[in-house]
């Protein structure tokens, strides 16, 4: 059973690291949480570490500029690791091929295909239309309130041709504020449930987990994995993730699951457990609000 807790300084000093999750943790979208910024600058003023682990399919700076609009000062965190980043390696590796298929917000994910100047040889990407596509780069839907079902046309000619996708961000809903959005997640699960083959990279899957543990020794620091903390308020993938990676986890139940763990200040200890079973996760510890 899951240990609920009022803060995160009752448990941090056990930690030398965290993984935090941003959007429902630390901010809404739209603006940060105060709580959650105070608390991460509190840990790190004791000596901790904190690596942002972020499903955005944004690079590493492209999320540090939107951090800056949201009010998350810099000294709340050490380093960022997002889903982005290890999915455009895999793009620029040729996972999906050169000519590419692009979903998403041109405005708001063209920084997704920056050139990669970590890789030694990286492959010429060319966005071209789907009949011409060798396959698919999901960054999100065209329209984040429309149900995913609308690519269902796209998906059965993309399947047909036996194209991959590639998901830059693996939730599948997001909370903007007042309003549940759809993310690039819902669009990869739909076009695996028809048969295709979606690539993921963000949380709950290891590359993402392996490219903050790299980031963390770029701080010339040494943490084993027992000695880390993953925070999040996604049930399938911030906790769902770090379980799978052997890391104590730190659940933020006024997030996602706000409603079904009857979360105010705290989460119902009854509701919390009837949740935590349907989802069949075990987090070391919840929280209703990162503080």
């Amino acid at each position: 059973m899951t240990h609920i807790v009022s803060s995160l300084a009752e448990i941090s000093d056990r930690y030398k690291a965290l993984f935090v999750d941003l959007w429902g943790c630390v901010h809404n979208g739209i603006t940060a949480y105060p709580e959650a910024v105070a608390a991460l600058q509190a840990y790190r003023q004791r000596g901790g570490i904190v690596v942002l682990v972020t499903n955005s399919p944004k690079p590493r700076a492209g999320v540090a500029e939107q951090l800056i609009q949201f009010n998350v000062p810099a000294d709340a965190y050490d380093t960022i690791a997002t889903s982005g980043d290890s999915a455009r390696s895999a793009m620029y590796r040729g996972a999906v091929g050169t000519k590419v298929y692009f979903m998403g917000d041109w405005q708001r994910d063209a920084g997704f295909f920056e050139p990669l100047k970590l890789l030694d040889h990286p492959v010429h990407i060319e966005r071209v239309a789907l009949d011409e596509a060798e396959g698919i780069v999901c960054c999100g839907p065209f329209d984040p309130m429309a149900d995913p079902d609308v690519n269902r046309p796209d998906f059965l000619y993309a399947k047909q041709k036996g194209l991959k996708l590639l998901c830059a961000n693996p939730d599948i809903v997001v909370d903007r504020g007042e309003t549940r959005e759809w993310c690039a997640g819902a669009l990869a699960r739909l076009y695996s449930e028809m048969g295709g083959e979606s690539l993921y990279f963000g949380k709950p899957h290891p590359p993402i987990y392996d490219l903050a543990r790299r980031r963390l020794q770029t701080l010339d620091v040494d943490v084993s994995d027992s000695e880390i903390l993953a925070i999040g308020d996604g049930p399938q993938t911030d906790i769902a993730g770090g379980m799978g990676e052997g890391i104590d986890t730190l659940f933020i139940t006024g997030g996602l699951a706000a409603a079904e763990t009857k979360t105010s200040h705290h989460p119902d200890e009854g509701a919390l457990r009837a949740h935590n079973e349907r989802e069949q996760i075990s987090p070391t510890f919840s929280i209703g609000r990162l503080r």
